[in-house]
């Protein structure tokens, strides 16, 4: 049974809350079997997977291809997706689009900003939220937030003012660590930092980030392997084998019983000459 109570007992006993994002099956496969905690589709997708120039670029329906996708991969684990960009301009467009990625297999959503009002209209309707603060991806410019007084006080009070809301988690991306310590104790809710120190509740890392899908890595990130360079290395040999001739092989294929071959070449192959 997917519970998100966990998470809130989990910060409570002060353990660790591990968190990656998923864009589709066998990735979300792999994670429920290392037991990853909870699954983020993010709206990373499109410039990670899709090939859009930025996240504002993603819609409704990109996230909910790949929350199903993600679904059918870990049936058992909790899900959070995304909500795109201009798709919660509202309370009532942040109902609808929430419930149509809850129909397509989310536990719960995430917006970035904060709208603490949204929180509210989304939890009366049945709708868990997890918050984002810090750099946003869908409006601010790419650094760490929150370095200026004036910054670190508006994201300190942002922080509360969702956790009062009723927003069962917080994504804190891109925030000084010690702003991300100040707002982990003040608050009910699980926070789950990404480039944010590691006093937060829980961490997350953008999945082909951690496997190494590119030449590109981040201050914030680990590469735990080098994907990368074995699919470029993949398809290098694959090019050279079938330009030898040295793949396929009869080993890669099945042959005809030797009496319908007969007959094959007999009855067809015969009347073609």
């Amino acid at each position: 049974m997917r519970s998100l109570a966990r998470f809130a007992e989990m910060k409570r006993n002060g353990e660790k809350i591990a968190m990656l994002t998923a864009y589709d099956a066998p990735q979300a496969r792999a994670q429920q079997q290392a037991e990853i905690d909870v699954i983020l589709v993010g709206d990373s997708v499109g410039v990670n997977i899709l090939g859009y120039a930025s996240e504002r670029e993603v819609t409704l329906a990109d996230m909910a291809h790949h929350t199903r996708a993600v679904r059918r991969g870990a049936p058992d684990t909790i899900v959070i997706a995304d909500l795109p960009f201009a798709t919660y301009d509202s309370p009532e467009q942040a109902v609808a689009s929430a419930k149509f990625l809850q129909q397509a297999g989310a536990d719960a959503v995430k917006f970035e900003g904060a709208h603490p009002e949204l929180v509210q209209v989304l939890a009366t309707s049945g709708i868990p939220v997890c918050g984002h603060l810090g750099f946003e991806p869908q409006r601010c410019e790419k650094r760490v937030h929150g370095k200026s007084f004036e910054e670190a006080s508006r994201i300190f009070e942002d922080a509360k003012a969702l956790d009062d809301a009723g927003a069962f988690m917080l994504v804190l991306e891109l925030v000084p660590a010690e702003l991300a310590a100040a707002v982990t104790r003040a608050i009910k809710a699980p926070t789950i930092g990404i480039g944010a120190g590691p006093a937060t509740d829980g961490q997350v890392l953008v999945f082909p980030d951690v496997l190494g899908y590119g030449d590109r890595n981040f201050r914030h990130n680990r590469r735990y392997a080098e994907v990368g360079a074995a699919m470029r290395e993949a398809s290098a040999a694959y090019l050279l084998d079938v330009r030898a001739r040295d793949f396929p092989t009869m080993a890669n294929c099945s042959a005809m019983p030797a009496e319908a071959l007969a007959q094959f070449e007999a009855e067809i192959l015969e009347r073609q000459s």
